[in-house]
């Protein structure tokens, strides 16, 4: 029987004029809660572009949960196996 889970992930962006700051939020089905930011900050003499530096943040924080999400799974892994466990990306 195949079975939905349902993953959350709230993906907040706060910007200034040339910053922008992206706040990730994956929920899990057991309450666990993975929080990561990613930074873009704009070179003044860039011009601007508000989409590029939101674009940037998100996947930078998006980025570092992908990361942490692979360390939680390699924790449980080796918890289960008593083996070291390297899942790539």
């Amino acid at each position: 029987m195949q079975a939905r889970l349902n993953w959350h992930i709230d993906l907040d962006i706060e910007q200034s004029d040339i910053e922008s700051e992206a706040t990730a939020t994956l929920r899990l089905p057991d309450a666990t809660r993975l929080t990561t930011r990613g930074h873009a900050r704009r070179n003044p003499s860039d011009p601007e572009q508000d989409r590029v530096g939101e674009e940037l943040a998100a996947a930078r924080a998006l980025n570092d949960l992908a990361r942490r999400l692979l360390r939680k799974a390699a924790h449980e892994i080796e918890e289960a196996t008593h083996a070291p466990a390297r899942p790539h990306l």
